[in-house]
């Protein structure tokens, strides 16, 4: 049976063109509200007028301002906004000066604000002195805490940071590798590990997770009492001993870590004020030492490294690093003291006790 076309009343297999015109063109009805390239150009332009709209509001410096990417303009104005939803310039209570370099050079570390959900607020310049990356660098890893952290204690750090959230004013440490800068990487093989102290404030009443701010110091491990940030911290002593490690003499500093007086010290044994489980491991380190390992021409610097357990005399016991090297007839011991925390992280990271011979 042949089908007729409605129109013209011919057969549709003999010719299709008497078809009305908007038929023939259904399938490009669309095409108006198809993007052109010039509407493409046209929201280009229009994007690139409100990040250059945003970036001449951030508080930096117009060098700085130039060398912004889209991506880092973007995170500068996230960690501002965070900010002044946490402190409103109408609300926020008088302050002194603002953190300057010198001031912020004077720190062991660098300071870190993060909201309730653990985006970051602010991190302070000194930054880029420990970790080899700007601030702006920084936050291109990421909008929270945990984008700059190693991720294997990401579990760990947050439920720290809840613990510290339910009970403010709780002072929680923990201690974590952050991103570094490729050159730093290179210079020193590897991350900067940070132990990070601070606690839940309320920064306005009543407390709510959109007026409470976890403040923090970020202060680097150091690796070597030779490093230049080790030579201005007030937790290292020096003590001096015999090749039994009897001590024969002691910084002054000793008194305000350990409570001893460098004259009841002088004439001591080493051993008698370490804890009991710590000895096997503080005798390892006493020969490797003694026989020269501990010098940087035998075993390596390492031999010479070990953190133990000393005794205050509080009676309570103090975690310490301790760096030993031997000089001549004399062994020199350089001893940071060290949170809990920070003594963990070390302790799974060194080297078992060697049995004695």
């Amino acid at each position: 049976m042949t089908i007729f076309c409605s129109h013209c009343h011919r057969p549709l297999q003999a010719e299709m063109s008497c078809l009305p015109r908007a038929t023939k063109q259904a399938p490009s009805a669309s095409r108006p509200f198809r993007s052109t390239k010039s509407a493409s150009k046209a929201r280009r332009d229009q994007i690139n007028a409100e990040l250059q709209a945003l970036r001449s509001l951030l508080p930096i410096s117009a060098q700085e301002k130039e060398r912004l990417s889209y991506l880092h303009t973007m995170a500068l104005v996230c960690l501002q906004l965070r900010g002044a939803q946490l402190f409103p310039p109408g609300l926020a209570p008088p302050v002194g000066p603002a953190l300057g370099t010198e001031l912020l050079s004077l720190l062991p570390g660098f300071l870190l604000v993060l909201s309730a959900d653990s985006k970051l607020v602010y991190i302070s310049e000194n930054v880029a002195q420990i970790l080899g990356l700007s601030v702006v660098e920084l936050l291109a890893q990421g909008d929270t805490v945990f984008d700059i952290l190693d991720g294997q204690v990401g579990e760990d750090v947050h439920k720290k940071l809840l613990l510290a959230q339910e009970e403010p004013g709780r002072e929680v440490t923990f201690v974590s590798e952050m991103r570094t800068s490729k050159a730093f990487r290179l210079q020193h093989g590897g991350n900067r590990v940070v132990a990070v102290c601070g606690r839940f404030v309320a920064l306005r009443w009543p407390p709510s997770p959109s007026t409470t701010a976890f403040l923090a110091l970020c202060t680097p491990i150091v690796q070597s009492p030779t490093d230049d940030e080790a030579a201005s911290q007030d937790d290292i002593f020096q003590s001096m001993h015999l090749l039994d490690m009897t001590f024969i003499d002691v910084t002054e500093s000793v008194t305000y870590h350990l409570g001893y007086r460098r004259e009841e010290l002088v004439g001591q044994s080493w051993y008698s004020f370490l804890h009991p489980e710590d000895a096997d491991l503080a005798a390892a380190q006493h020969r490797a030492v003694a026989l020269g390992a501990g010098t940087g021409t035998g075993a390596g610097p390492a031999a010479g490294t070990a953190v133990l357990r000393v005794l205050r005399k509080d009676r309570a016991w103090t975690w310490v690093r301790v760096w030993a090297r031997r000089d001549g007839g004399c062994i020199t011991c350089t001893c940071r003291c060290l949170r809990e925390e920070e003594a963990a992280h070390l302790r799974a990271r060194q080297p078992r006790a060697a049995a004695p011979p």
